[in-house]
């Protein structure tokens, strides 16, 4: 579903909340399951266990300018329900991108999973002149999904 300034996809994955959520949960996990292509690596960071903390991601894309590092402060944390970032340049505060997934489990082996890039929150106007959003499309957080069921599942 897309609205104005926000894309969500959703997706039943034949796995339990927290076989995924362990996946979601640890960064370093992120570049194997990352839909858009532009996760290169994560940059040593610790599992994401708490609201508050930060890790930060190895990123290239073309319309940045090749390679980068985005600090991803965390906003949302539920054990096996919910994880979600708002996302930054490294050594900047975010401006307003925001990423959910959100876990609702659908029977013991079964898990409908929600992930949501939202853009909403962005109001900075030389952001907004200088980048044309989505910069992730649908089809790239539908492969996301597809990319974290075929890991959970082997």
């Amino acid at each position: 579903m897309t609205d104005e300034k926000k894309i969500t996809v959703q997706r039943s994955i034949d796995a339990p909340a927290k076989e995924i959520f362990e996946v979601l949960s640890n960064p370093e996990r992120h570049a194997e399951i990352d839909g858009s292509g532009m996760i290169v690596s994560d940059h040593k960071t610790d599992r994401i266990s708490a609201v508050g903390q930060v890790f930060t991601m190895n990123m290239h894309a073309e319309h940045r300018g090749g390679d980068y590092q985005t600090d991803n402060h965390v906003v949302g944390y539920d054990e096996n329900k919910l994880l979600a970032w708002k996302t930054a340049p490294a050594g900047e505060e975010p401006k307003g991108v925001q990423w959910v997934y959100e876990l609702t489990p659908n029977g013991a082996d079964s898990t409908d999973v929600s992930l949501t890039y939202d853009w909403s929150a962005v109001t900075d106007k030389e952001v907004l002149k200088r980048v044309s959003f989505p910069l992730v499309e649908e089809e790239a957080l539908e492969a996301t999904l597809a990319k974290l069921a075929s890991v959970v599942a082997s």
